[in-house]
């Protein structure tokens, strides 16, 4: 495994491939549910493999992930060889005094007295308005002089604009997470913004290198294009490559639900260098990535921040096939999917009552789109 640094904490190495707490293994009959002893053998083995970033959330896994976390690191003894991330819930601070309800319950839940770093979790525009209204600021800053708080960041889903705003609104942000992957390199903050906030001394931290999965299983074009260089390669390894080829990247993070995508991943984490990815390796991810933006219908990543719809409809369920059909070209087969897998909960149960819409991260219009889904798919 490859370690690096963050500017602001140039004494502490980090993995270049972090895990993820929002995708792990679940049980057969609650996908929400973790598989406890699946997810201890696939922390086990990012230990192994020289992970050290551990990156969970407060809703991850209808909150059970913090949970799971807390336990596993205590099974397994390795509390000291780890840093253990966290979020504060932006979205559900209300008033000053949530913060300090937010953070002791999570230390209660990782069972740690200190969290090592602390984001405030999914800044855009209106809730950086909320957290400077509420005293965030200032209580990130006496949480981490009081020891329970190592380093603090924000991750963010928003504009450019906002993006900067939110770097220059505090001198004391030690880093940043981002969404970044090459179908994304201008969304929400994106190249711009990795390079913005590395001018300004924050460390990056990426989300959704693998795009939610999509970039690990590609299309047999976009095979073609990765086959036009030399040395073969998974598709995975491509998108972790492109990222980790950031100079100004710390660590990608992979919500990874097997061990054998960790170890597939650890091995690309314990090669890819920063600038090291060559001409033709360029033009090969340049031309799978103009593929991918040619055929997607909807930019959703299946985070899940959506969930639950009120009216019972499966909006992650409905944009993977939309998308599926869209790139994958199999429309007939994204049909039978919808109608047997998705019955009940279908694009055409939705409501438009609008409650997703404010949790979506990627700001899509999310009953717009499923009335364009409901048409393709219907």
């Amino acid at each position: 495994m490859l370690y690096r640094r963050f500017p602001k904490i140039p004494d502490l190495d980090i993995s270049a491939l972090g895990l993820g707490c929002m995708r792990l293994p679940t049980r057969p009959d609650d996908q929400a549910a973790i598989d406890e002893d699946a997810a201890d053998a696939l922390l086990s083995d990012a230990l192994a493999a020289g992970v050290n970033y551990l990156d969970t959330a407060w809703p991850y896994h209808k909150e059970r992930s913090e949970p799971w976390l807390g336990r596993a690191v205590e099974r397994l003894g390795c509390r000291d060889e780890v840093l253990i991330a966290t979020k504060a819930p932006t979205w559900l601070i209300e008033e000053p005094g949530d913060w300090e309800r937010f953070l002791a319950e999570q230390l209660l839940r990782l069972r740690v007295d200190r969290i090592d770093f602390y984001l405030a979790h999914a800044l855009n525009r209106k809730r950086w308005r909320t957290m400077l209204e509420t005293g965030g600021l200032e209580f990130l800053a006496k949480a981490k002089a009081d020891g329970r708080i190592g380093h603090v960041g924000f991750s963010f889903h928003d504009d450019l604009d906002s993006f900067k705003e939110i770097v220059d609104g505090w001198p004391d942000w030690e880093f940043c997470q981002v969404q970044y992957n090459y179908i994304d390199e201008e969304y929400q903050a994106g190249d711009a913004g990795i390079r913005y906030a590395a001018e300004r001394g924050l460390g990056v931290i990426v989300m959704e290198p693998l795009r939610g999965g999509v970039l690990a299983d590609v299309p047999d074009e976009v095979r073609k294009a990765f086959a036009s260089y030399p040395i073969p390669r998974m598709a995975a390894e491509w998108a972790l490559r492109h990222v980790l080829d950031r100079q100004e990247v710390v660590t990608a993070l992979s919500g990874m639900g097997a061990s054998s995508q960790l170890w597939e991943n650890a091995a690309v984490a314990s090669s890819a260098r920063a600038n090291s990815i060559t001409t033709p390796e360029r033009a090969a991810i340049d031309a799978a990535r103009d593929w991918f933006r040619s055929r997607m219908a909807t930019p959703c990543t299946a985070c899940g921040y959506c969930r639950p719809c009120p009216a019972g409809v499966s909006i992650q369920g409905v944009f993977e096939l939309w998308n599926d059909a869209s790139m994958f070209g199999d429309r007939e087969g994204a049909r039978r999917r919808y109608a047997t897998e998705l019955a009940g909960h279908g694009a055409d149960a939705c409501v438009a009552c609008g409650e997703c819409v404010p949790k979506c991260p990627q700001g899509i219009d999310i009953p717009a789109m499923l009335r364009r889904a409901a048409e393709a798919l219907g």
